[in-house]
């Protein structure tokens, strides 16, 4: 288990660097496998060793190597997110692959994790795009359908479990339709971005349980609710100004997806209803 761990957090500051040029190049229209990486400042072409997860930037001290010119701390700040993330998907999935009883199981719950493992890049980029220029990208959301459909389809078929697929299906269709009609009602709170995320969060949602999606739709709103209501009393934002809904789409899914089930069970027994 440990060994998993370590490969994934690995792993995971691996993309995290990728993720980098993915949330700057993408919003402006540029490819994200050439040209090279280079320095904002002097243009210079950044060396692989000058280009390792996270020890570079602490070898640099957050300079060029070049110019001298300061390197954001949100790289390495991103880069060790997406390690956190990876190895969060994975405390929750691999003990289950682990523990297969036999390789049919045990590819089911492969195939789960990296869909889960895509699902956690993807919101770090989504998150930090949505905030930097208020967009959710196409190029990002819609193959996001196709990768969650696919690795958790077939992950739910190779288990056998017919009710997973039912409410991959049922969540993504209900979240997409309820989003779709408060961009109806309110375009200016909520865009077209933001209704497609909602079809690809609700696949998510969906395989890992109705209490996860109830809990993940909710918590969005929660949470983003209480993010601005905080902005307004502190007046660092009006009410005219927007804020992206997104982060807090990602957030609150991702609450569902990790404790979902627990806290709606919780909810229901509070209530004599479990």
């Amino acid at each position: 288990m440990a060994f998993v761990l370590v490969v994934l957090g690995v792993l995971g500051l691996v993309v995290g660097s990728f993720l980098n040029v993915v949330v700057y190049r993408v919003p402006n229209g540029l490819s994200v496998v050439a040209p090279p990486s280079a320095c904002p400042h002097c243009g210079a072409r950044i060396s692989w060793f000058d280009n390792v997860p996270l020890l570079s930037w602490i070898q640099l001290r957050g300079r060029c190597r070049r110019c001298s010119g300061p390197i954001s701390v949100r790289y390495p700040l991103v880069e060790l997110g997406t390690s956190i993330a990876f190895v969060a998907v994975g405390v929750v999935f691999a003990p289950a692959a682990i523990t297969a009883v036999d390789g049919t199981a045990a590819t089911a719950v492969l195939l789960a994790t990296v869909a889960f493992l895509y699902l956690a890049a993807v919101s770090i980029a989504l998150a930090l795009i949505d905030i930097d220029v208020h967009k959710l990208p196409n190029s990002i959301v819609v193959p996001s359908y196709v990768v969650g459909a696919v690795l958790l389809g077939a992950s739910a078929l190779i288990d056998g479990d017919t009710d997973a697929l039912l409410r991959m299906a049922s969540a993504a269709v209900a979240l997409f339709a309820f989003y779709f009609v408060l961009a109806l009602v309110y375009p200016g709170g909520m865009g077209m971005g933001d209704v497609k995320l909602a079809g690809v969060l609700g696949l998510f949602l969906g395989f890992s349980g109705w209490g996860s999606v109830a809990v993940g739709a909710f918590a969005a709103f929660l949470l983003g609710g209480l993010f601005a209501v905080a902005l307004l009393v502190t007046r660092k934002a009006t009410r005219k100004k927007g804020i992206p809904f997104g982060p807090w789409m990602i957030l609150g899914a991702w609450l569902g997806i990790f404790a979902g089930e627990q806290i709606s069970g919780a909810y229901l027994a509070l209530f004599g209803l479990a």
